[in-house]
């Protein structure tokens, strides 16, 4: 498999949660700012816009566990890749860069990973930055009727254990390609060495990309309705930037972002889904705004 890096980067394994492994690119020097990637990608995806952060920020990009070269526990265990679990990972790995606080960003399953670990690490998470996704809850909640087929992988990854995994895996490069063409609105995004390289890492990760979506469907989902029962909000500034899925779902993405986040900025941005790769300029901008707003 083709392993491409970020020119620039230094990369170490480090310790998550109970000792897991994880790859991790960092560069820079100044506030921290974690950059998580989504799906079916890579730390890869932040290439360009770490590389513009890293000149006033310190840039840590790790693999989610489950993804790229970082390790893929088995999945049997609902906790393993419950976005708390993945939380924990990004918090450990910050700390033994030496950074009790930081900044984080995250796009898709990354974002998700943001959310949660906004709401169990407030006194950590600076600012949190949001690409293209709606929170766990609301993200089931909006899915009706045949404009869900959007959708349609969420609810695969989300069946028992066993079957989704052999119907991907029996085509799998055809599975993770046609998310990377159809999400790919202007269809140049990814060069054809690039977009091999994202296909070739997620063949190599099904069992454990189908489990961090099953806990979508189950644990997480459970976390997020305790949540929203308890009142708990994120309390750091956020910022959200994202495709306008709301005209076609009928759904208000501000609104709904704005019952989980008491300091909300909502920006709807012209843009493919994987938008920090389409326009790197535009998320740099975005996450040195949201920066700019965190309390010191």
């Amino acid at each position: 498999m083709t392993d491409l890096t970020i020119d620039g980067f230094d990369y170490q394994t480090l310790p998550g949660e109970d000792g897991l492994e994880l790859n991790v690119a960092h560069a820079g020097t100044g506030p921290a700012v974690v950059l998580l990637h989504g799906f079916p990608q890579t730390h890869y995806m932040w290439r360009d816009v770490a590389r513009e952060l890293a000149a006033e920020h310190t840039v840590i990009v790790p693999d989610l566990r489950g993804y790229g070269r970082s390790a893929k526990p088995s999945g049997t265990d609902p906790h393993t890749y419950s976005k708390r679990a993945m939380a924990a990972d990004v918090v450990q790995v910050a700390a033994a860069l030496g950074h009790d606080r930081f900044g984080l960003v995250g796009h898709d399953r990354g974002a998700l990973v943001g959310v949660r670990a906004g709401l169990d690490h407030p006194d950590t998470v600076r600012y949190l930055g949001i690409l293209d996704v709606l929170p766990t809850l609301d993200t089931w909640g909006v899915l009706h009727g045949v404009d869900a087929k959007v959708a349609w992988h969420l609810y695969l990854m989300a069946q028992p254990a066993g079957l989704p995994e052999k119907m991907i895996s029996a085509v799998a490069p055809e599975f993770f390609g046609s998310f990377l063409d159809a999400w790919d609105t202007d269809g140049a995004t990814f060069t054809p060495r690039v977009r091999q390289y994202y296909i070739d890492s997620s063949v190599a990760a099904v069992d454990s990309i189908v489990a961090d979506y099953r806990a979508t469907a189950g644990i997480d989902l459970e976390m997020d309705r305790a949540d929203r029962a308890a009142g708990t909000r994120l309390g750091m500034p956020v910022g959200v930037i994202s495709q306008d899925w709301g005209a076609r779902l009928g759904f208000d993405a501000a609104e709904l972002w704005g019952a989980w986040a008491a300091d909300l900025t909502y920006e709807p941005l012209r843009a493919g889904h994987f938008m920090a790769e389409e326009r790197p300029a535009d998320i740099a901008r975005f996450v040195g705004t949201l920066a700019a707003r965190a309390h010191p």
